[in-house]
């Protein structure tokens, strides 16, 4: 290894690592990054809180790696609608990618919609330079769609923000979804089933 180059982080490091982001995730994903502590997070991981900021600069250093970490898969459901494809099959499987992430990634989905409503302090750069770019060449997407005539005629800004309301609230709701539907072992089956026909209603020509 040439001198200066930056050791490999070991074994040990990666896996302590991964079990610090994942106990943090499960924290923030239930208090909320202010009422999360680096105290709580070690409780979590089973490490010492000095043992936390071997890895990690601090709390914000944390969660700032988790929203990094996360914006890529958050995008991905999204980048995968094709503009070669059947404008309703494209976006009814995006509708189902969606769903599957809520019920996949509910900690992830709360821990985003809790950096949201905070004003996104921490994640407002990967808004603009990532989602926003996306978003747009998305909707203009479904806006030749549109024009072709291959769909009728609806706002595509707010269709895809329906999307997002009607699939996230299954993660980012999950305690009053249970509580709703008590003794419901796989609610997202239902939820895709009605989304799909709902969504497949307003698409059809």
């Amino acid at each position: 290894m040439p001198d200066g180059a930056p050791k490999k982080p070991s074994r040990i490091q990666l896996r302590n690592r991964r079990t610090i982001l994942d106990a943090a995730l499960e924290v923030f994903s239930r208090h909320g990054y202010r009422g999360s502590t680096l105290d709580q997070i070690a409780g979590s991981a089973g490490l010492s809180k000095p043992n936390i900021l071997y890895y990690f600069d601090g709390k914000e250093d944390i969660h700032v790696t988790l929203l990094n970490q996360l914006m890529e898969t958050w995008l991905d459901p999204l980048r995968a609608m094709n503009a070669a494809g059947d404008p309703q099959a494209e976006i009814l499987a995006y509708v189902q990618r969606k769903v599957d992430m809520a019920r996949d990634l509910p900690r992830e989905s709360r821990l985003f919609a809790g950096e949201i409503l905070q004003g996104a302090p921490r994640m407002r750069p990967d808004l603009e330079t990532g989602l926003r770019p996306l978003f747009d060449e998305k909707c203009n997407v479904i806006q030749g769609w549109i024009d072709a005539g291959r769909l009728p005629p609806l706002d595509p800004q707010h269709l895809i923000f329906s999307i997002w309301a009607t699939t996230q609230h299954y993660a980012d709701f999950e305690v009053q979804v249970n509580v709703l539907l008590p003794g419901e072992q796989d609610p997202h089956a239902r939820a895709s089933a009605h989304l799909q026909t709902m969504f497949g209603k307003l698409l059809a020509l």
